[in-house]
Order: structure tokens, then sequence, then C-alpha cells
């Protein structure tokens, strides 16, 4: 790719395949501390994915409702930045119109079963807090396809 080109090689893979090898202007991603943005030329860094939507601009726009926009819900994983590129593994990721939303609101629901069982202990209401984050990114996802 040309250096002058101002374009990431955005890649998204889970461990069954690969979902996006492609260019793109902008890469947002859920990062366990927030969302973050990419562009082309941003500094190197290494962070791990949080539950929610990637939303990759290959077009001239980078509003989210871009037809020119790609949006893939992930759950967990992690992404290695580069200056011109953009490697996001995460362990699933799913279109919007793939997300199964009877199946989400059942996982969201147990999350929110663990949640009033969690007790005492700090490592079921971690445990439950991400079953619940998944469960509502899914959900989330899924309606912005409407």
């Amino acid at each position: 790719m040309p250096e002058d080109s101002n374009q990431l090689r955005v890649r998204l893979v889970t461990p069954e395949r690969i979902l996006f090898e492609h260019d793109a202007n902008a890469v947002e991603l859920p990062s366990k501390s927030g969302y973050f943005e990419v562009l082309y030329g941003h500094a190197p860094l290494m962070a791990e994915l949080g539950a929610g939507d990637v939303r990759i601009h290959t077009g001239a726009g980078i509003e989210s409702t871009s037809p020119d926009t790609t949006l893939y819900n992930v759950s967990w994983g992690f992404v290695e930045v580069l200056g011109d590129r953009v490697t996001i593994l995460a362990n699933d990721a799913l279109k919007p119109e793939e997300i199964d939303v009877p199946r989400a609101q059942q996982q969201l629901d147990r999350g929110n079963k663990l949640w009033s069982e969690a007790g005492e202990s700090e490592d079921a209401y971690t445990n439950a807090l991400r079953v619940i984050s998944e469960a509502e990114a899914k959900i989330a996802a899924a309606a912005e396809k409407h």
C-alpha cells in the first residue's frame, strides 16, 4: 500500500473466520475503558476489547449511519494498532443481522440472575457484568440495524 494513501489496512478476525480485510479511513473500537477511534498515522498500541460495536468507515463520511460504514458487534478480544494497520482479534464478532435477539435477551436474563446471586464474590459480580455487557451490546447492535 502506498504510504501517501492515508488509508488503514483493517483486518477483523475471530477463531472461526475472517470477517473484514480491506482499507478504511477510520475505525471505532470498544476497549475495556471506553470507545476510541483510530485514523491513519495513529500511535502504535495494543488494547483489550470490550463488548460493543466496531465501526469501520470505508468512505468519505465517518457518520455512523453512512452507507460506507460497516458494523460488527464484538465480544472481547484484542486490537493491535500500527500507523497504517489495525488488526482486531475478537473472541466473537457478528454483523447486526446475524444476532439472535431472543438468545441475547436470554443471555441478559442469565446475567441479571448471576448478578443477583453473586453475594459477596467479586469474581461472580465481574462475570455477571461481562455477561450483561455482552448481551446489552448485542441487543443494541441488532436494534440499530432497523
